[in-house]
């Protein structure tokens, strides 16, 4: 899992450089939509951004994109 020790301490520059490694591999994501609902689903990173990441699904090909802020406000988390 992709750990955020605390929030004063990370900033987009530094998730960004943590996220490298998973690069072009698949990892599992639970994405929080709130009021209780969680999608989880297996994706493979494919391409990072100053303030964005893609990924793309591992079932149907859709690609989606996550800010890095979506981590640090842990409304994504990143399993490998």
């Amino acid at each position: 899992m992709l750990v955020i020790p605390d929030k004063k301490l990370y900033n987009l520059k530094t998730i960004k450089k943590d996220m490298m490694p998973l690069l072009n591999k698949i990892v599992k994501i639970k994405y929080n939509l709130g009021r209780n609902k969680l999608e989880t689903f297996e994706a493979k990173i494919i391409k990072l951004y100053n303030c964005v990441f893609l990924i793309e699904l591992t079932e149907n090909k859709t690609v989606k994109s996550f800010s890095y802020a979506d981590i640090i406000t842990k409304t994504i988390k990143i399993y490998e």
